[in-house]
């Protein structure tokens, strides 16, 4: 989740520093930031590169690449794919380097400009229309989901992605308010998934979780996530670090079953002699999660739920 506009406010990107310094990044490297945002990390890491190194970039949002082109356009150190970091290993190999990247970074969920922006969706906070697409000009919008799927999809969908208890009383409250008129503003939504909800917690608006899960839903967040990790181990050369910051615990389950997995290598049936080279050990963690300090949180409250996992490439 990038956090900046522009130069100005560089130091809003989310664990900017931590996550740099967990890149570990050699002058001469290549690198993909695959969550380019509005480009706080990216900057970063372009400091630190030669004439030689790399930068790989990807990002779903038009608008990020557009101001990727404009910070970056003419360096050819440089270059960015519009799409999703489902495509990791395709523009990787797009550029001769399948195997030969240093580190990948993951800067998962919404960047700011796009929570702030009513005209996205994304929020409630400022009514807007009900689309929430990463890529406005791709798939169909959250209005388009809800005015169509069931009542059990939607169940699905709230409890799956959103961890949201009184998903069924939500669901049924959705369905009931479609049939007397289209549900296509964020200030509708909000409205309905907050009178179907019986226990409001505190400092927290009851729509969070439902808006959370249907923008997971209609993004395949969680599914390119995993197409994501499938393809790591293929571009990453034997030393290249993974970076991944998650901002739910949907996302850091995924990443951490990962990155476990991996370090486990192979699992035998108890009892058999098996060596640590048969396990066939892929990563190896770097250090524990970190979390945003007291000043960043202090400056950027929107890193409270940040957690970013390291591991590197053994074999």
């Amino acid at each position: 989740m990038d956090e900046i506009e522009d130069e100005a406010y560089q130091h809003q990107a989310v664990l900017l520093n931590e996550a740099v310094a967990a890149l570990a990044v050699k002058p001469a490297g290549a690198y993909v930031d695959a969550t380019f945002g509005r480009g706080g990390h990216a900057i970063k890491v372009m400091e630190r590169l030669d004439q030689s190194g790399r930068l790989l970039a990807i990002d779903k949002d038009p608008e990020a690449v557009s101001m990727a082109q404009q910070k970056f356009g003419s360096d050819p150190r440089f270059s960015i794919q519009h799409g999703s970091f489902a495509m990791l290993s395709q523009h990787v190999a797009s550029q001769g380097l399948t195997g030969k990247i240093s580190g990948v970074l993951l800067d998962l969920g919404v960047s700011s400009p796009q929570l702030d922006d009513a005209s996205r969706g994304f929020s409630f906070r400022n009514d807007g229309p009900l689309d929430m697409r990463m890529n406005p000009d791709a798939g169909e919008s959250a209005a388009q989901w809800l005015a169509r799927v069931s009542v059990d999809e939607i169940i699905r969908v709230l409890r799956e992605y959103g961890e949201e208890r009184y998903a069924p009383r939500i669901a049924r409250a959705i369905v009931a308010a479609r049939q007397e008129a289209p549900i296509e503003t964020t200030a509708q939504l909000q409205a309905i998934v907050a009178q179907a909800n019986p226990s409001w917690e505190k400092g927290k608006d009851p729509a969070t979780r439902a808006f959370q899960a249907i923008r997971i839903a209609i993004n395949y967040e969680l599914d390119d996530l995993h197409a994501c990790l499938d393809q790591m181990l293929e571009v990453l050369e034997v030393g290249g670090r993974l970076v991944v910051i998650s901002f739910h615990s949907l996302e850091d389950r995924i990443v951490k079953r990962f990155m476990r997995d991996q370090e486990r290598g192979e699992q035998f049936p108890r009892g058999l002699p098996v060596t640590e080279g048969q396990r066939a050990q892929r990563l190896r963690r770097i250090g524990k999660a970190i979390y945003a300090s007291k000043e960043e949180l202090a400056g950027n409250p929107r890193a409270r739920s940040a957690v970013m996992r390291v591991a590197e490439k053994v074999a």
